[in-house]
């Protein structure tokens, strides 16, 4: 189990429903016009307050695209296995599901996730398909292949900047990793959620999962698997989803003093967020969870005002790569408000940051996994 979590696991617990006599205490930092699904809009964020355990029904995912959300027909599609492949291939919904799965619980966040949209957009769940590793064994990957290129159903007109000139191009969307990450047992071809076909919002048929890592390496409504000898350049891979962190130096040498160096977005940054407090007589509880790239979870913590950080009692039940829930009894919560603030620590030392560290030295908004202050106010 330590492969999983440096934490005491505790099976029995999970984020519960309202007991009698229990309820919410409402956040002063949402807006009372906060809605997670507005109207006419195919994005839907996850109310976090609504939070109840460590798997998120299908109606309340939260869903976010570039383009459309295509409408595929499941007796046309097919899943092509194209490039540096020793047999190119075609399945199809019934071919796949006719192969061995497995499950595996996995949550994640949009990159983009933070403070403005209430950290909505992120869950988790329990995922049933094929590994992803088992499909290209069958089709057999040629010795020179180094990059595994997914491109999903959906498609539309994008600028690309190229020097002087400015090139509006039809392009599907498209991610990719290396053979290496490929061939893990990780990844999946899902073509259920939490033991359910996929709806269109959550890429039915099939599409990819691949446990700790930002949601736009999901690639969702999957067409093509595509194999080839170098590096992928898209525009979501190349251009949009990139982080420019400092390297060198300290946040106080200034940018002088700091390399300033451009990443992928790919493993989530630890993060923990508080979801909910809840209050039975005198008595308050803050709940939360938290996201990362499946690396064991050493503590999180919480702070109320100036006060201590104090430690959390954290659920890992649900696997290596599930967000894991916590709970903190906050004793002598007096009236008026309050900001709570949790942070989580990896076991490799990885401290959650704080917003004004984290802002120093990353230029870009995306993998913003700073610590966010919440606020409720007691009467």
């Amino acid at each position: 189990m330590a492969a999983t979590s440096l934490l005491t696991l505790v099976p029995d617990w999970a984020m519960p429903a309202l007991a009698q006599g229990e309820s919410d205490v409402p956040f002063t930092d949402i807006p009372e016009s906060f809605n997670p699904a507005p109207a006419g809009s195919s994005t839907r964020l996850l109310d976090i307050r609504k939070i109840d355990g460590l798997v998120t029904p299908k109606d309340q995912f939260f869903a976010v695209q570039h383009f459309d959300q295509p409408a595929v027909d499941p007796a046309t599609y097919r899943l092509k296995l194209t490039g540096m492949v020793n047999q190119p291939a075609e399945f199809t919904i019934a071919q796949l599901r006719g192969m061995k799965s497995m499950e595996i619980a996995a949550g994640y966040e949009c990159s983009g996730n933070r403070g403005a949209a209430m950290q909505g957009l992120a869950s988790s769940g329990k995922w049933t398909g094929v590994p992803l590793n088992a499909l290209l064994r069958h089709v057999g990957v040629h010795p020179r292949a180094s990059e595994v290129v997914f491109f999903g159903t959906d498609h539309g007109t994008q600028e690309v900047v190229f020097r002087t000139q400015t090139l509006k191009l039809d392009q599907q969307f498209g991610r990719s990793v290396t053979i290496q990450k490929a061939m893990r047992p990780e990844p999946l071809l899902a073509d259920s959620l939490n033991g359910e076909p996929l709806t269109r919002a959550q890429g039915f048929p099939v599409r990819l999962i691949m446990p700790g890592w930002y949601g736009v390496a999901n690639v969702k409504w999957l067409s093509e698997i595509h194999l080839q000898d170098e590096r992928y350049l898209g525009n979501y891979q190349a251009r949009w989803y990139r982080t420019i962190r400092g390297v060198g130096g300290t946040a106080e040498d200034g940018d002088a003093a700091t390399q300033w160096v451009e990443s992928e977005v790919t493993h989530m940054n630890i993060k923990s967020v508080i979801a909910r407090v809840t209050r039975k007589a005198s008595a308050y509880q803050v709940l939360g969870f938290v996201l990362n790239d499946g690396s064991p979870v050493k503590s999180v913590e919480v702070k109320i005002d100036d006060g201590q950080w104090q430690k959390a009692i954290v659920d890992v039940s649900d696997g290596q790569y599930a967000w894991k829930l916590f709970r903190y009894r906050w004793e002598g919560a007096a009236p008026g408000e309050h900001t709570l603030v949790a942070r989580a620590t990896d076991a490799n030392g990885v401290v959650q940051p704080e917003a004004a560290a984290l802002n120093k030295r990353k230029k870009t908004v995306l993998e913003d996994n700073s610590q966010f202050p919440r606020k409720v106010m007691i009467s």
